[in-house]
């Protein structure tokens, strides 16, 4: 799931809901390049929570 700053934390309690484990994060380096948004608002996306 990519997301945003603000909605980091319930990207994080919906993985591990979900998958009953901790996920990985990654910050995505974008450079205002890329045009990825949060998949909760539509903000830029700046994590990759997840597998």
């Amino acid at each position: 799931m990519y997301c945003c700053e603000d909605h980091i934390e319930l990207a994080i309690d919906m993985y591990v809901d979900e998958k009953e484990t901790a996920p990985e994060i990654e910050k995505i380096d974008s450079n205002g390049k890329l045009s990825t948004r949060c998949q909760l608002c539509e903000k830029p996306a700046i994590y990759a929570v997840g597998e």
